[in-house]
């Protein structure tokens, strides 16, 4: 067995798995998974199929989710930077897909970090409705915002707050919450060796005392008739059943949403809530608390999910549906406001748009440079774009975003990304931000560039070098010019922008980002 397993941890779960131990230990000796999520934002799955680089085989609890060879390195492919599809353990893709994320959902993705969840509900989202994702560690909500901006969300927040924060600026306002709650990490020792190296020290009775923490916001976060989902990445009774049926003792407004046991769930455990409430010795060592459940509440974890490495081609997880039985709040289609009407008249400068929400002060005056620098913006949206972009413009941090909540909902909350982050104002110019053109189609811009990716012309681009094209490459819309900025594709998706004049493109693609 190539992962060295905590003593504490087997023996605990021999305890609990019994005759099925075995099993399940011999499941350490098998390689781990890899997966890649289609991100239909972009791409359909049946579009991505015709053009997948990797052997695909389906996932079976979510559609757009495949197993794929981990040494065909999906990670270095220009298709990967086009944002078309998201590497993910295979089991991470199970909570998202029962939250039953609809479009115009408000959704928020509470401990959201590195964000491959949120771009999995942003996908579901299809770019209507609000999706607030959040991460309380200041250094993890980098990537966070990073994924978000690559996969080309247009219609999300990023937060960096406490929960508490969140439902005092938002309460009952979410109608999808997603918890995957900071968790003692044992269904990841296959996966990933450092979790079960620092398994004593990340220890079950300290999470379990977040956990309680964060289900009992969620709820005062939650619209009536809205779900919640509660998901971990270990075995540990104490983190999963045992926080459910806590839950439902305290709050008799919620039942849980039995999950499909033919897309490979296996049912919850609340015979193991019975041994910690019976005082088990094994389970006591842990020092977590062990509260006080009535039976009834216990009985209804068994309707909670598992996927069991010895029994699913992924790692270990639980999953908890929980609905609140009060009636669906109807939520006002028009806020927050879909992420793309249609643009500026080709011979005016007005948009055709009305009904714009206030900036990002409000109603009334705002300081001359926000004003310039939002005029300055949609004269470049005019310039170059195809459509106009839906949102409300907001200046922050000396960038400009299209946000999908207004100032006032934001204030007070520690704000990593206000929302789609289109640019900003140097010398005088608009210089528009990569993520604008992560997000664009091609149809949307008014200038594209297709680059080979045979011929290794994408690559090239992706590694920041300075391209020869002449100007018959440069597709424009009717009466524009090849001079300017370009949208730059590879076989139809967007990687990001490029500048050109007389035959040479400028290579605008961010450093940080570049091909290594």
């Amino acid at each position: 067995m190539a992962v060295q397993l905590p003593a504490a941890f087997v023996t605990r779960m021999q305890a609990l798995l019994g005759d099925e131990y075995d099993e399940f230990l011999s499941s350490y000796d098998s390689p781990r998974y890899a997966g890649i999520r289609v991100n239909t934002l972009k791409i359909s799955v049946d579009e991505f199929r015709a053009i997948s680089p990797f052997e695909l085989k389906a996932i079976p609890w979510c559609e757009t989710g495949f197993y794929v060879d981990e040494s065909a390195k999906p990670g270095k492919h220009p298709y990967y930077h086009a944002g078309l599809y998201y590497i993910q353990e295979p089991s991470a893709m199970a909570p998202a897909e029962a939250l039953d994320v609809l479009p115009g959902d408000r959704v928020l993705d509470l401990c959201a970090a590195p964000g491959g969840k949120s771009t999995q509900i942003a996908a579901k989202l299809g770019g209507k409705g609000l999706l607030v994702t959040n991460d309380i560690s200041t250094d993890r909500t980098k990537a966070l915002a990073k994924n978000m901006e690559l996969y080309g969300v247009r219609n999300a927040v990023v937060l960096n707050e406490t929960p508490e924060r969140i439902a005092a600026a938002f309460p009952h306002y979410f109608n999808k919450i997603l918890i995957d709650a900071p968790c003692s990490g044992e269904g990841m020792f296959r996966k990933d060796e450092d979790m079960a190296r620092q398994w004593e020290t990340h220890s079950i009775a300290k999470c379990t005392l977040m956990q309680r923490d964060i289900l009992s916001t969620a709820a005062a976060l939650l619209s009536p008739g809205g779900r919640i989902v509660y998901s971990t990445c270990t075995f540990a009774p104490e983190e999963n059943e045992a926080q459910i049926a806590e839950f439902l003792e305290q709050n008799p407004d919620f039942e849980i949403v039995p999950l499909d046991e033919t897309t490979g769930f296996s049912p919850g455990r609340p015979d193991w809530v019975a041994l910690l409430a019976n005082g088990s010795e094994v389970l006591e060592q842990t020092g977590a608390p062990v509260p006080e459940i009535s039976e009834a509440a216990v009985r209804r974890t068994a309707g909670c999910g598992r996927l069991w490495p010895h029994k699913v081609a992924g790692e270990g997880h639980f999953v908890a549906v929980l609905r609140h039985k009060g009636e669906p709040v109807q939520l006002n289609e028009a806020d927050p406001a879909d992420v793309m009407t249609p643009h500026f008249d080709q011979g005016g400068g007005k948009s055709r748009r009305k009904g714009r929400p206030d900036g990002p002060g409000g109603p009334g005056k705002k300081g001359p440079d926000e004003a310039e620098m939002l005029g300055r913006w949609h004269a470049f949206a005019s310039e170059q774009l195809a459509v106009e972009p839906a949102g409300s413009p907001l200046l922050f941090g000396g960038n400009v975003y299209l946000s999908p909540l207004t100032r006032q909902q934001l204030s007070g909350l520690k704000t990593v990304r206000p929302g789609w982050y289109v640019g900003t104002v140097k010398n005088g110019r608009f210089q528009p931000g990569h993520p604008l053109a992560a997000a664009l189609h091609p149809e949307e811009s008014l200038r594209a560039l297709e680059l080979s990716l045979p011929a290794g012309e994408a690559v090239r681009y992706l590694k920041g070098e300075t391209l020869e094209i002449p100007a018959s490459r440069i597709a424009c819309a009717p009466g524009i010019k090849p001079k300017g900025y370009v949208l730059i594709t590879v076989d139809g998706y967007a990687l990001g922008w490029g500048k050109w004049l007389d035959g040479l493109l400028k290579n605008e693609y961010p450093a940080g980002w570049r091909w290594t």
